[in-house]
């Protein structure tokens, strides 16, 4: 038990020394009875976009609650780049960029004005492993609280999860829908605020924080727009103060059983590739040893049980109403998948917390034990002689587990999208789009644009992607990101040509190229690093920092 709840607040404010700090305070509203109580910053990733417009209502709910727990809120703002927006374009590579910033700004906030603890108030995909690896670098009591999901859009009588509307451009394309109607689509299917719908990376790293232990159980599912989401947030205000008073530190809650029921989660919910990327640098951040290597065993031994788009059928807000997040934790617990021991953000064990679920009778969005979608989990990591360090795919719907075509081979992601576009992508090719890479894009853009326009141009039974960029949670169909190393660095993806055959095997965990390893060698002898594409500014800072994708795109400290 921590018996100085105002530890580090006191070094800022306690004293004759540090009247004019106090001072300061006063002129922003603070009275003398707010600076003798700890104070407890509520950062706050806003934008004028869906994911987080609403985040600084719910803010002014975790400020209540933390008031009326006896302490001081401080709220402040952090940047927010919204993925979906960004797609497709130059845009789209400050998003993981980001993630590294916001955790960053936390940090320099939590230095500069001594929180005695901390609550992340979280949105769109970046902003919630940002918000876990700013509490376990800086290692003070604290909370993450998702703003919560979008509610699904509804177009001529049916809901439709935000990803759609990239496989409807694609049928454009390809002339299975006609313009009209994509500007119809539009206007609906994101009917206000919330990050999306599907178990992408939004949703799949709220399960995360919940699972982890970072969140509260239960918090994390209620839909952005839910009139419960405001007594969540109180009572996160006030759950943070009870953290300090106990003096529990995330450090104490992500421990290496923590990272994998973390992983069993996002296997059994179909979850998003992304988190392997940032699963591995919230252990980072943790000094918790993780690598790579560590999924795919934890994948296989974990059914899928929970049929969510954009493998299955239904979104985050049916998750809510079966019961939430809760209901997967006690699931996972009940299979022998997790370790119930891990310690949460409440004081309770993870198995204390799971017990309490209560599962919505009838419910058909998270399967029983006995009646899994699939024996093994969503995760899948292949290596091989175009992927000598990994990569990373998604098996959560039904991809087919072998492929083996030539190579269609593409610099950058605009040529790749143009020839999806155009109709010069046929069925047996594997779209090959490199140096787009943490170094060499910098910063890994998503392919949600490209892989949803081969979808919905019905060739994504036909057509294979491998990428050192990534996907977004969004994606389905036989694609593999996450190639390290990288081609900009030199990985073998830099020497692949137009018509190579390339092979790839689920089952046997394999990417290749159909050459000989003399070949690939003397590709390599003869292959330069292009130039980089920014030489100034944040993105060629990140660009010589950044670490390969295996082990979680980080900064270099």
């Amino acid at each position: 038990m921590n018996n100085d709840t105002r530890s580090r607040s006191r070094i800022l404010l306690d004293g004759v020394n540090r009247t004019a700090a106090r001072a300061f305070f006063h002129g922003a509203g603070y009275t003398n009875d707010d600076l003798q109580k700890p104070l407890i910053g509520v950062a706050v990733p806003y934008a004028e976009m869906t994911c987080n417009l609403h985040l600084r209502d719910l803010a002014q709910h975790i400020k209540q609650g933390i008031r009326e727990a006896g302490g001081t809120p401080f709220e402040f703002n952090t940047v927010s780049a919204h993925d979906g927006i960004t797609m497709g374009t130059e845009g789209m590579k400050t998003s993981l960029i980001s993630r590294d910033l916001i955790t960053d700004s936390i940090e320099l906030m939590t230095r500069a004005y001594y929180f005695d603890a901390l609550v992340c108030l979280v949105g769109c995909d970046k902003t919630i492993p940002a918000g876990g690896m700013a509490l376990a670098r800086l290692n003070i009591p604290g909370v993450v609280l998702y703003g919560g999901t979008i509610m699904p859009g509804h177009w001529r009588g049916k809901d439709y999860a935000v990803g759609s509307i990239y496989e409807a451009i694609g049928m454009v394309s390809a002339g299975r829908m006609t313009e009209q109607e994509l500007y119809e689509f539009e206007q609906v299917v994101c009917p206000g605020p919330g990050a999306c719908g599907g178990q992408y990376t939004a949703n799949t790293m709220a399960t995360v924080m919940e699972i982890i232990g970072l969140s509260p159980f239960g918090a994390n599912g209620v839909p952005a727009v839910d009139p419960r989401k405001k007594e969540v947030a109180r009572n996160v205000g006030a759950l943070v103060m009870e953290t300090l008073q106990r003096d529990i530190r995330p450090r104490d809650i992500l421990t290496r059983a923590a990272f994998d029921n973390a992983i069993a989660c996002v296997a059994m919910t179909g979850g998003s590739t992304n988190a392997v990327l940032h699963l591995l640098a919230l252990a980072r951040e943790a000094e918790v040893p993780l690598d790579i290597d560590a999924f795919d065993p934890i994948s296989a031994r974990t059914p899928l049980m929970a049929d969510l788009v954009p493998g299955g059928q239904y979104t985050a807000v049916e998750v809510d109403r079966a019961g939430g997040i809760p209901v997967i934790a006690k699931r996972l617990l009940d299979g022998g998948y997790v370790q119930g021991e891990t310690l949460t953000v409440t004081g309770n064990t993870y198995a204390q917390e799971a017990n309490k679920a209560h599962e919505v009778a009838g419910q058909v969005v998270i399967r029983p034990l006995n009646n899994p979608l699939k024996a093994t989990g969503g995760l899948v990591i292949l290596k091989g002689n175009l992927a000598p360090d990994g990569c990373v795919t998604k098996v959560a719907g039904h991809e087919r587990p072998y492929h083996r075509g030539p190579a269609r081979v593409f610099n950058r992601e605009e040529d790749a999208m143009d020839a999806v576009t155009d109709g010069k992508i046929k069925a047996g090719d594997v779209v090959v789009i490199r140096y787009e890479g943490p170094r060499g894009g910098p910063g890994m853009r998503e392919m949600l644009g490209v892989t949803a326009a081969i979808v919905g141009q019905g060739l994504g039974e036909d057509v294979a992607l491998i990428t050192d960029g990534r996907f977004s949670g969004a994606t389905r169909g036989l694609m593999l990101g996450h190639i390290a190393p990288e081609a900009f660095v030199g990985g073998p993806l830099a020497i692949v040509q137009e018509g190579d055959t390339i092979v790839i095997d689920v089952d046997r965990r394999e990417l290749n190229v159909e050459l000989s390893e003399e070949e690939i060698q003397k590709r390599l002898n003869a292959w330069s690093a292009p130039p980089p594409r920014y030489t100034h500014g944040v993105m060629a800072r990140y660009a010589a920092m950044v670490t390969q994708a295996n082990e979680g795109a980080v900064l270099k400290p």
